[in-house]
């Protein structure tokens, strides 16, 4: 068994390779150029055809303090497909009138995740037109809601339709009051949805984690990964799952999982001091990001790899990088994220690592 620290070590130099916005190219742009336009917190995945495909959602200038009273904000979900890995089209989207749930209205969109099981499911977070508990009333900002996740699906990626869409998860709680930014996957025979969650203030983000069953989804933990005491203490929002490659030095070690997460250490921009030591700090809407890992067969334990400062950050902008996903295929790993620009939008991102460099680096 190789000693802790040496597979750490090389856990983080692998999470450096994939997450590499040097090599990395745009692959979709925002509506416009400027602070506030997004496209991103979706995942990438391939098919059962084996084309790539990407979820995300489009967002437009707002602040979410105040509802869609500042702005569009989260404005259309979208499915991106490419035939030879690299260029990328548009095949289907939907409106916040197209994911309505009922009677309730939606009033942004947020993260999503796609699954391939017998259907295609399409997992996606909005805001709803929900009041706050009883004699919690006066702390809801007007023209805000609750997040809440839904799910819809198809036969296949052209017969998705959100006519069909149901909510799967949702809270009443005051400190997980929203819940949103979903990830589902397979896992040792079983499904799982990795979660956000936020506090009825909003002053602070962390992980939770269900397991389906009979259709349903059981929560298992609502503090999968515990905020951390430096660059994430405020902020610990688990985006994706990759399964480390059984390759090099990781060949003979149990089942690994990556798993990258967004971090901040506060939620609202705060000025840094002239004299002190500048650093990217993250806030929200506005995130770094880092990574942890866990054994398989722990699952959901995990241990986090970036305790002191985040691992993957802009040079651009306001220095944003979140919403990593990624994904291997057998052959490549291929890794999306949307960054801050030095336009201070924030394009989707993609890199792609092939098994032969993976090979060559962890012998």
């Amino acid at each position: 068994m190789i000693e802790k620290d040496i597979f750490e070590g090389k856990l983080i130099e692998l999470g450096k390779i994939i997450v590499n916005y040097e090599k990395a190219r745009i692959i979709v742009e925002p509506y416009k150029k400027d602070k506030g336009y997004w496209f991103g917190g979706g995942k990438i995945r391939k098919d059962k055809e084996g084309r790539l495909v990407i979820t995300g959602r489009y967002r437009n200038a707002g602040d979410s303090r105040y509802g869609i009273g500042k702005g569009e904000r989260g404005l259309e979900l979208a499915i991106f497909i490419s035939e030879d890995g690299k260029n990328f089209k548009k095949i289907k989207s939907w409106g916040k009138k197209d994911l309505k749930v009922g009677e309730k209205e939606v009033l942004s969109i947020e993260g999503s995740s796609i699954y391939f099981g017998d259907k295609v499911e399409l997992y996606v977070s909005s805001e709803k037109k929900r009041s706050y508990p009883g004699g919690f009333e006066k702390y809801q900002k007007e023209g805000t809601g609750i997040w809440e996740i839904d799910v819809f699906d198809g036969d296949n990626l052209y017969d998705l339709t959100p006519e069909n869409i149901k909510n799967v998860l949702s809270s009443e709680k005051l400190e997980n009051l929203h819940v949103k930014d979903p990830s589902v996957f397979d896992l040792n025979n079983k499904v799982y949805m990795i979660f956000c969650q936020h506090p009825f203030c909003w002053s602070c983000s962390y992980t939770g984690v269900a397991v389906k069953e009979k259709d349903e989804f059981k929560i298992l933990s609502n503090d999968m990964l515990p905020k951390g005491y430096t660059w994430d203490v405020a902020v610990t929002r688990i985006t994706d799952r990759l399964p480390v490659p059984k390759i090099g030095i990781f060949k003979d070690l149990p089942d690994i999982s990556l798993y990258f997460y967004d971090g901040a250490e506060c939620i609202r921009e705060h000025q840094q001091s002239e004299k002190g030591v500048k650093r990217p700090r993250g806030y929200s809407c506005e995130e770094i990001s880092g990574i942890a890992y866990g054994f398989d067969s722990e699952f959901p334990k995990v241990y986090r790899l970036s305790k002191y400062f985040p691992l993957f950050y802009s040079p651009y902008g306001t220095g944003c990088l979140r919403y990593i996903s990624a994904f291997f295929d057998g052959e490549k790993i291929y890794s999306i994220w949307q960054m801050s620009a030095e336009d201070f939008s924030q394009p989707l991102f993609m890199n792609v690592v092939d098994i032969e460099e993976i090979e060559r680096r962890f012998k």
